[in-house]
């Protein structure tokens, strides 16, 4: 796989069946490793290791219903109150980031009200924080720890 720009983690793969696995320590299961699912488990990684996330407040691909829409969102970091503290929106590395893309996760955070919000493709990472009162977010040089 493509080296990303986060540190260098350890992976458990596997093949199946002709394709290759990734451990997904969330899931507590092996998924098939294309290139998005490859950006996803990097920023898991990261989010553990550097942001110092608790793994029992992350949760990978889940359904979301927005309107009559059925959506799947990557990561989600939770508060220990149930609140959300980040979205994840994950793209493959060849994938650019566009206006689309901050559309898609911005139509996502309509329903999740979260604090943060962090777009990426493992080559670029953008972090936002939302003021609700002003309806605005601002864009930040990193993600903050988790505290």
């Amino acid at each position: 796989m493509q080296k990303l720009n986060f540190p260098d983690y350890t992976f458990r793969f596997k093949n199946s069946e002709n394709k290759i696995a990734v451990f997904d320590e969330l899931r507590k299961k092996f998924v098939v490793l294309t290139p998005e699912e490859w950006v996803r488990q990097n920023t898991v990684q990261f989010l553990l290791h550097e942001k110092n996330f608790p793994k029992s407040l992350l949760n990978v691909e889940k359904q979301l219903k927005i309107h009559d829409l059925v959506k799947r969102y990557d990561i989600l970091a939770y508060n220990p109150d149930g609140s959300i503290h980040l979205v994840v929106e994950c793209k493959a590395a060849s994938v650019p980031i566009t206006q689309d893309t901050f559309d898609q996760i911005a139509r996502y955070n309509l329903t999740l009200k979260a604090t943060f919000l962090m777009v990426t493709n493992g080559l670029q990472h953008f972090y936002c924080q939302l003021d609700y009162e002003q309806e605005k977010y601002h864009f930040l040089p990193h993600l903050p720890d988790w505290n």
